[in-house]
């Protein structure tokens, strides 16, 4: 059984997925969890508290689901792989945390130029995801797994990018079928792109 914080934040980050930062009131989360402002103020003290609580979760989530099963993978560009089939297999189907999709292409896009401090959080996110990617093509690279002339940093763009592309198609119409086009494309780069 969840603490009362714990149902909070489960419901802020349900709602921030489907509805957004902005669109989602307190008292929908507090109707929602079954609690009192009393109940809420007791382990936050506003909303911006709930929003930095729900991004923790989500991030602990995120790692949880996409990068489970990494470290059966010898090469840098299996574990890439396994990133891939992960992020359509075990995070974007995962409505009960993420009803609206995923919750980090949501906030950034709604939060950019409304609040942009909360905004750079998100992103901050993304850069390290990026980087995590761009490290293990420089692995793959460094041990003369890639083919020549292909950029690890123009890769790992090409990478992030359909990631988030594949995010917000499927968020649009919920189509496995294309979701599953997208990632099988995206793996079939990485295949193009190593010896």
């Amino acid at each position: 059984m969840l603490s009362l914080k714990d149902r909070i934040i489960h419901e802020a980050l349900r709602q921030f997925s489907s509805k957004g930062f902005m669109s989602t009131s307190i008292s929908d989360i507090l109707e929602s969890v079954g609690t009192s402002k009393g109940g809420l103020y007791n382990h936050f003290k506003s909303k911006e508290d709930l929003f930095f609580a729900a991004l923790s979760e989500a991030r602990k989530i995120w790692r949880q689901r996409n990068l489970a099963g990494l470290n059966h993978c010898e090469r840098p560009l299996g574990k890439l792989k396994q990133i891939l089939e992960n992020y359509r297999d075990h995070y974007l189907a995962d409505s009960e945390n993420f009803p609206g999709g995923c919750v980090f292409v949501a906030l950034a896009v709604e939060l950019h130029d409304q609040q942009p401090h909360l905004a750079r959080e998100v992103t901050e996110g993304f850069n390290r995801f990026k980087g995590m990617i761009k490290r293990l093509l420089d692995q793959e690279q460094a041990a003369g797994n890639l083919r020549n002339g292909v950029d690890p940093g123009m890769a790992a763009e090409i990478i992030f990018s359909g990631i988030l592309g594949a995010c917000v198609s499927y968020t649009s119409d919920k189509s496995k079928e294309n979701l599953d086009h997208t990632i099988n494309g995206l793996i079939d780069f990485l295949t193009m792109i190593s010896l």
